[in-house]
């Protein structure tokens, strides 16, 4: 349908037919191109009522806008259904004289008017009123019905009553007063679309020969897919912050579940094989029916009611399902509504009980991606849309594994620092005493706590050792440093502390080998880390006969020790930082701590390469009672 013109001879030079009537509707004049399109020559048609000709009654919004589609009757009695617009002739006083109909040609003769109709973007053209005057095809397809439904309608009647029809419209109404372009970004929906879309929408007024203001045309170009590569990029973004947050595989699996629901799923899960929850090594094949343990899911719904797995349970996959199918093939899965594959897979899992739930009703895509970390699969993370009305695409797979490559190296990194942890402690919890030997001389009682480093692991040890002549030696060390390394140093010293202890040397001395020994240790290895081992030890042996107790310690500052259990607990350091003090205690147990005992200078016998140093003290006597 070729744009209005201004005057009634513009109308028909681009008309392919043409009539007159006068006020009572009596047609008055008959064209050539008339008779080609009805059949009837002039001389049948001028003079008879031009209803006559109507094979059906024209809707009552084309009679009162004066333009749609009406069917005419042909000469041969096939009916003909043709654009027609009545453009009234008018007298001197003003009032309608007769009409000239024009039926618009069925098609776009000039190449500007089909460039129009047929452009990508939804074009349409608005009076002054924001009533139609014109759409292309493409509009009509966003619109859902055909063009002559739309014309001479205002817009607020041809959408539905919505925030953004509203600022729609009252964009339409500011071009059209004040004269001036709007640009603007919207993301809504339309009649004929089943999703909200993104528009880059431009509005423009339209103006005549003098220059004022004749209507309002616009362009609107969707944008979704640039629109959705930003929020996927966006999403990404937000990946590398939010996933990995913790060395904890659960945490870091329902990070993955957080980021997906409800933007991208509305139900996620995230499944892991059996052996990355333990010691075992990863299996080389990963063929038919697999084991998988639910670790993390989520749902748009609040409850998480689709969920047939709850959380920790092991589930068995089939081969045929899409999980087990992306953990063989290493790669994202999509499956749809249709496939035999899907409907028998979504059947299993609405026949879970409690059976029936209507949540699990109405899936229709589904994507499963696998994850892999470091060239091993860990597991499988399984995303399904139920109220999102879009299939799963190729570019949603990409991100997904995206998405999935992050999460995995996370979950692989969290599950390497438990295991390496694992062991750490195990090999420092076999190292330790599992129970001290009864002795007569002292009662003994310990309480093992795990250093305060992120790991939880160092090289802290204790030990209680019977020596001849009923004596005891009470041991405590630390080693520079936590993990493996300084638990296998701490073994290494704690072994060396009993065989000395063996030779019966006295603290000093034995604090002098064991410095000694320190420093080979550190001496057969070259790299850096290596190079800096330290130890901290307090040895102490306890002689009941002669109730004497005799202290010596290397390595940093060491606290005031307490001779007893009952003994209140003291921080303050001993004065000038002596390395060695013997002392003779009281008889009276609740007097071993002496604020009496005193110190002399002392005098260095060794040295570690740290720089401290051991050193002995004369015994010095408490007040006895």
């Amino acid at each position: 349908m070729p744009c209005r013109k201004g005057t009634i001879l513009d109308d028909m030079e681009h008309a392919s037919a043409a009539a007159t009537t006068d006020a009572r509707g009596i047609v008055t004049g008959w064209s050539d191109g008339a008779r080609r399109l009805t059949g009837h020559p002039a001389e049948e048609i001028v003079g008879r009522a031009a209803r006559e000709l109507l094979a059906e009654d024209p809707p009552d919004r084309a009679v009162a806008a004066l333009t749609g589609t009406v069917v005419l009757r042909h000469r041969d009695g096939s009916p003909v259904p043709l654009h027609l617009t009545a453009h009234p002739v008018l007298g001197g006083d003003g009032t309608a004289n007769g009409y000239v109909i024009t039926a618009d040609p069925p098609g776009e003769t000039t190449l500007a008017g089909q460039a129009f109709q047929q452009a990508s973007v939804s074009m349409s053209v608005f009076d002054t009123r924001q009533h139609y005057l014109r759409l292309n095809d493409t509009a009509c397809r966003v619109m859902g019905v055909s063009e002559d439904v739309l014309l001479g309608r205002p817009f607020p009647e041809t959408v539905e009553d919505a925030e953004h029809s509203r600022g729609f419209h009252s964009n339409l109404r500011q071009v059209a007063e004040t004269g001036r372009p709007v640009h603007y970004e919207s993301f809504t929906g339309a009649p004929a679309l089943n999703r909200e879309h993104a528009w880059n929408i431009e509005m423009w007024p339209v103006r005549d020969a003098s220059g004022e203001v004749t209507g309002v045309a616009l362009a609107a170009l969707d944008s979704s897919d640039q629109y959705w590569a930003r929020q996927r990029l966006a999403l990404l973004n937000e990946a590398s912050a939010a996933i990995g947050t913790t060395l904890d595989v659960v945490r870091t699996a329902e990070e993955l579940v957080e980021l997906l629901v409800p933007r991208y799923a509305d139900f996620a899960s995230v499944d892991l094989l059996e052996w990355v929850l333990g010691a075992d090594e990863p299996p080389t094949m990963l063929t038919g029916d697999l084991v998988l343990r639910r670790i993390a899911h989520g749902s748009a719904t609040e409850g998480t009611p689709e969920a047939a797995v709850r959380l920790g349970g092991a589930d068995i996959y089939p081969a045929y399902s899409p999980p087990a199918r992306a953990l063989r093939q290493g790669r994202a899965v999509l499956s749809q509504a249709g496939e035999p594959d899907f409907m028998r897979w979504v059947a299993e899992r609405n026949a879970r009980a409690p059976a029936g739930r209507p949540q699990r009703r109405g899936v229709h895509s589904m994507m499963a991606v696998p994850l892999r970390a470091r060239g091993t699969t860990l597991g499988v993370a399984v995303g399904v849309r139920i109220a999102n009305v879009d299939d799963y695409g190729d570019d949603d797979a990409v991100l997904a594994e995206e998405l999935a490559s992050r999460a995995a190296v996370c979950i692989d990194n969290a599950r390497r620092f438990a295991r390496e942890r694992t062991m750490a402690l195990a090999l420092q919890h076999s190292l330790l005493p599992r129970g001290l030997p009864g002795q007569a001389a002292v009662e003994v009682a310990h309480r093992y706590l795990p250093s305060g480093s992120i790991a939880g692991i160092g090289g802290d040890w204790f030990d209680v050792i019977p020596l001849s002549g009923s004596r005891v030696a009470l041991v405590v060390g630390d080693v520079v440093g936590h993990g493996i390394p300084s638990s296998a140093t701490m073994g290494r010293l704690c072994t060396a502390v009993r065989t000395l202890a063996d030779v019966d040397l006295p603290p000093d001395e034995l604090l002098t080998h064991l410095d000694d020994l320190v420093t080979h240790l550190a001496s057969d290895d070259t790299d850096e880390e290596a190079a800096e081992l330290g130890a901290t030890c307090l040895y102490a042996v306890y002689d009941p006969v002669s109730r004497r107790l005799t202290v010596a310690a290397a390595g940093h500052t060491p606290r005031r020790p307490s001779c007893c259990p009952t003994a209140p607990h003291s921080s303050s350091p001993w004065p000038r930082v002596p390395r060695s003090v013997s002392a003779a205690c009281p008889s009276r147990p609740a007097k071993w701590n002496c604020p009496k005992a005193r110190s002399s200078p002392s005098t260095p016998t060794g040295s570690s390469r740290t720089g401290t140093a051991t050193s002995t003290t004369p015994s010095t006597n408490c007040a006895a009672p």
